[in-house]
């Protein structure tokens, strides 16, 4: 218990940390200093959490631009394995914009919120991202649109990846993993089946240690191709690291989008 204890209290100052950066750093350095110290803020909340973190792959650096990552989502800490790597601008729910402080932060952090079932927003955010892109920017987004236990993949929606294609963008595709030490996979660290952001956190801090993998595979050429092969193609190479082989088809849901970006 009094490790619990210590570990939130250093979770606690982090989180303080950074909203004290989106307050007084944030608005007087260039965006390239933005995003180190996303980074950096995204590595030591791994290391509060005791994610220990492998990437593979042909993994984007900081000088990477003008490219679309595309994962499979398990966690809240989803985004925070793809920032310890690359910080991205993400696209999240609109209701997580209205969240105290978590909303906040997630705007800060350049996240780009849609209201999902209303057409003409969707249209709005794909201008939104084509904007992004074509000013060198790197974006990323899950397809699936809700999380899953890890072990499967829900089928990917297209719409927004038609921004990558009219730009000339690549597609990148990633695999996340949250593993246990012998390989078999970790669903403590997955948000679904209807658990609240609370519970999920202290499930995760009760586990000594997770184990988290992303897998970057080859960028997909978007010229030539339309959103519906490039989705089919992410969907492909991403469900390539399950086995059995993952069914798009079946997947539990969770209740509302993680806190998107609170880095």
């Amino acid at each position: 218990m009094l490790i619990l204890t210590f570990r939130m209290l250093r979770l606690i100052l982090l989180l303080l940390e950074g909203v004290a950066t989106c307050l007084t750093v944030f608005p007087v350095v260039g965006e390239a200093r933005r995003q180190r110290l996303i980074h950096r803020w995204s590595r030591r909340l791994l290391a509060i959490l005791h994610i220990r973190l492998r990437v593979t792959g042909n993994a984007p650096t900081m000088d990477s631009h003008r490219l679309m990552v595309v994962a499979n989502h398990v966690s809240w800490l989803d985004i925070y394995l793809l920032n310890a790597v690359r910080p991205l601008r993400f696209v999240s729910k609109a209701e997580v914009r209205r969240w105290p402080l978590i909303g906040w932060l997630a705007a800060q952090a350049g996240t780009l919120f849609i209201e999902r079932g209303r057409r003409q927003d969707t249209v709005r955010l794909s201008q939104e991202i084509q904007q992004v892109l074509e000013a060198g920017g790197c974006t990323a987004f899950f397809p699936e649109g809700t999380t899953t236990d890890g072990t499967r993949l829900r089928h990917f929606h297209t719409s927004l990846l038609e921004p990558a294609v009219r730009s000339r963008s690549p597609v990148l595709p990633a695999a996340l993993r949250y593993l246990n030490v012998d390989g078999t996979a970790n669903t403590a660290a997955a948000y679904y089946d209807n658990i609240s952001f609370g519970e999920s956190l202290l499930r995760i801090m009760r586990v000594p240690e997770i184990h988290a993998e992303v897998i970057f595979f080859d960028p997909i050429p978007t010229q030539g191709k339309n959103r519906r092969e490039l989705a089919q193609a992410a969907q492909t190479v991403i469900a390539s690291v399950f086995s059995p082989p993952a069914d798009p088809r079946t997947a539990t849901e969770t209740p509302a989008d993680p806190p998107a970006a609170a880095q």
